[in-house]
């Protein structure tokens, strides 16, 4: 996958359209916003992901002999484009919001500013990384919260839609919490730990259950799950368990990382049940872990339940984000730059349904946090040289319901601007984070979300607002778009 030439992981849209553009306005400089409509699982938040792979991306989009020849074989594109792009190479700017980021619907993810045929060329691939990735990041950041600081395991990689979805899935699962990957590809690209245990055919493939577990426990004494449901939980598994611990213990030999790990049945019932038996035998501090079928609901439900579960594997439900298999970001055009100023032209999209209407103009995006919390409280898209005091007072309201308006007093929120510099002139100007670093700002932004935003059920709705410039340039546009469809 490493090797992997991506250039054509495009549709063929954007080349027949590059193709066009090249015919007639090769040189319009443009703006495009990638962006979402709709946070993942009904949820009131996203989790920026996939950064690096679009910088990785753009760093090596060049056309190939081979490429070419196939792009000839279609019988669509003429010899001077395919000339053209043998030499092609991105050379415009690219600002991003950075990896593990909350981020909300509407406000730009990524923005590109580039010669029109460049910008299109690389909608495709943009969406495809950071749709999927987001959107795993974001499943696991609600499994993790879920798991009220219970460590979670991704472990979905026989789930996933293929190595590339397991792969960078794992990537964005750790992002958004997770403690490590059963990944070990994984592991190996991202320097991310990789944890697992034994599967129940181990247990099968020896004479019994007590001798797979001391054998087990001999190989990896310093990390010691064993899997108890393979037979009978309480009546086979868990007293073999113990047994091998007690050995284990008689035998000098330090525990420490170990327990056990249920994989069926009533979780909350013999989870009560084996922490009962556990402690009784004098191992108080082993863990219990669950898998089967786990998402945020159920580890939810299970903790209502009183379960005494303290490590959860979560599988298919997380790698495939199974309630919400689709992040719907999309990537539209906001303004073309002007050859004899220099300035940017707004353009807007109109559409019978109101969230599909585009925010138009070269823009950027200010967080406003609570001063004295350190919460968010609103999100500001507004034009890119615009600027904001923060000892004045300022007053947000819903581009949609207007009527909604708050006072923010000056002297009492701070201000953020998210979207930085990741592309200048072609080249890469932005240095990625490690993946465990970036987990630990998701972890730190999720520490910026209210609980009510953060709760399953109908979730505070973070306001994204418009500043009075960005408003008043959308409103005219809507008025003269609005016009000139009736004439």
């Amino acid at each position: 996958m490493s090797t992997l030439n991506l250039t054509l992981l495009t549709d063929l849209y954007e080349l027949t359209m590059m193709q066009g553009y090249f015919k007639t306005q090769d040189t319009d400089v443009v703006v495009f916003d990638a962006f979402y409509r709709k946070n993942p699982s009904d949820g009131g938040y996203a989790i920026a992901t996939g950064l690096e792979q679009v910088i990785d991306y753009i760093k090596n989009l060049r056309f190939s002999a081979e490429d070419l020849d196939y792009l000839r074989s279609l019988g669509i594109f003429s010899e001077d484009f395919l000339v053209y792009l043998s030499g092609f190479r991105f050379s415009g700017d690219i600002y991003a919001i950075p990896e593990g980021t909350v981020i909300f619907p509407r406000e730009p993810m990524i923005k590109v500013v580039a010669p029109i045929m460049e910008a299109q060329l690389i909608e495709t691939a943009i969406l495809n990384i950071i749709n999927h990735q987001s959107l795993i990041a974001t499943k696991a950041a609600r499994v993790v919260y879920a798991a009220e600081g219970d460590g979670v395991m991704e472990f979905g990689l026989r789930r996933a839609q293929g190595p590339d979805a397991g792969t960078y899935g794992a990537r964005a699962a750790v992002i958004g919490g997770c403690v490590g990957t059963s990944n070990v590809l994984a592991g190996q690209l991202f320097d991310v730990p990789i944890k697992g245990t034994h599967a129940h055919s181990w247990i099968m493939s020896f004479p019994d259950e007590y001798t797979a577990f001391k054998t087990y426990a001999d190989l990896y004494p310093d990390s010691c799950c064993l899997l108890v449901d393979t037979y009978d939980t309480l009546k086979s598994g868990v007293p073999n368990a113990i047994r091998v611990f007690r050995e284990m213990k008689e035998a000098g030999i330090p525990l420490k990382n170990y327990g056990i790990r249920l994989d069926s049945g009533d979780l909350a019932y013999m989870s009560k049940k084996a922490r009962k038996m556990l402690d009784a035998a004098g191992f108080p501090d082993a863990y219990i872990s669950a898998s089967s079928d786990l998402d945020e609901y159920l580890i939810t439900s299970l903790k209502n339940q009183g379960a005494k579960i303290t490590s959860w594997g979560v599988g298919t439900n997380l790698i495939t984000s199974q309630d919400c298999p689709a992040f719907g970001g999309v990537y539209k055009l906001a303004a073309i730059q002007d050859k004899a100023s220099g300035e940017f032209i707004p353009k807007i999209k109109l559409s019978e349904n109101t969230e599909k209407v585009t925010n138009p103009g070269n823009k950027t995006i200010f967080r406003i946090y609570d001063k004295e919390t350190g919460k968010i409280r609103a999100d500001l898209i507004c034009l890119a040289d615009e600027t904001f005091d923060e000892s004045k007072d300022m007053i947000i309201f819903d581009p949609i319901e207007t009527w909604k308006k708050t006072k923010i007093h000056g002297g009492t929120f701070t201000l953020r601007e998210l979207l930085v510099p990741v592309f200048q002139k072609g080249k890469c100007v932005y240095t990625s984070p490690s993946v465990m670093e970036i987990r630990d700002l998701c972890a730190k932004e999720m520490d910026t979300l209210w609980d009510e935003t953060k709760r399953f059920a109908n979730p505070h709705q973070v306001y994204v607002d418009l500043s009075d410039r960005l408003f008043q340039m959308k409103a005219e546009l809507l008025e003269k778009m609005g016009m000139a469809s009736i004439q």
